[in-house]
């Protein structure tokens, strides 16, 4: 008895196990099944609706209706990107705006350039005029031809009131040769090399130019640098000459017959009087002359080469 008790028992106890096992296979398989059909169904209404919307009208309201709804997201949506698209449309407004005026400002560094080119060569050709009608005119010293010349630099200092001009040896230039323009006297040629000279201005501490009043020929003295850098005086004029301020001062050419001959011709303007002083106890009258010529700006010269004897 004891035997059979047992093996009921365990035909009782296998039996629950059995069950439960076909149970479970059959809902994993409806599960499946039920997915399938789920995701068939929603691929074959996408299709319908999709067939709907191009050939048909019958989804325009819904449509709007979704449309509707998600207006407020999409004005969101645009609110929050415009700054973002307003700052790179400036950022590259911007960069085309700075390109554009640098090219534009070249375009006008060059036209600037052009112009002063074009401005700097007719006032030298309007100087170059000026000295050739002197050098053809009454005034211009017949026993002299004159050289054309550049000037290159400008004075050094105030002590050294110097220029130098581009004609030398080569184009018959030589010491002691005297250098106009159409305004007046500049100076005279110093030292001589093949293409350039050193021209001594007439405001320099060692120049000296015999010259007269215009006005009064007997008034004569000597024209030398002054208190100022482009000052001159004319000095060792005796107190009982009669010299007036607008007077115009000229050289004084050789005295007499010619015994003493003087390095600079007769009747070259020199500058105007501003001023004549006298003291009691002076032998000579205090006289300021302003030069014609504005050495500060000096930029083309005649060199007087005398006729009668060519330079070697």
């Amino acid at each position: 008895m004891p035997r059979n008790r047992t093996v009921s028992r365990i035909a009782v106890l296998g039996s629950p196990v059995q069950r439960g096992s076909a149970a479970g296979n059959s809902s994993t398989r409806s599960s499946a099944l039920r997915r399938r059909l789920v995701l068939g169904t929603l691929i074959i209404g996408s299709l319908v609706l999709l067939t709907l919307s191009f050939r048909s009208t019958a989804l325009d309201s819904t449509e709007g209706l979704a449309a509707s709804a998600l207006r407020p997201f999409e004005v969101a949506a645009n609110r929050v990107a415009r700054p973002f698209q307003d700052a790179a449309g400036w950022t590259k407004g911007l960069i085309h705006a700075k390109a554009k005026r640098d090219a534009l400002q070249r375009e006008v560094d060059e036209l600037r350039r052009q112009v002063s080119a074009e401005q700097s060569a007719i006032h030298e050709n309007d100087t170059l005029r000026n000295l050739l009608a002197y050098r053809d005119s009454a005034r211009f010293p017949q026993d002299f031809h004159g050289v054309a010349a550049r000037v290159l630099t400008n004075p050094a200092t105030s002590f050294d009131q110097t220029v130098t001009v581009d004609a030398g040896s080569n184009q018959g230039v030589a010491p002691e040769d005297v250098v106009v323009t159409a305004d007046g006297l500049v100076g005279q040629v110093t030292r001589v090399f093949s293409n350039i000279s050193r021209v001594m201005l007439i405001t320099d501490p060692d120049s000296a130019v015999r010259s007269a009043d215009a006005n009064n020929l007997a008034a004569i003295g000597i024209v030398e640098h002054g208190s100022g850098t482009s000052s001159v005086v004319l000095s060792r004029v005796t107190k009982d000459k009669k010299v007036n301020v607008g007077d115009t001062v000229i050289t004084a050419g050789s005295p007499g017959q010619g015994q003493l001959p003087s390095l600079f011709p007769r009747n070259i303007n020199v500058g105007r009087v501003t001023s004549v002083n006298a003291s009691d106890t002076d032998l000579f009258k205090q006289i300021q002359v302003q030069p014609f010529v504005d050495f500060s700006s000096l930029e083309s010269v005649l060199v007087l080469i005398p006729k009668a004897s060519a330079h070697p």
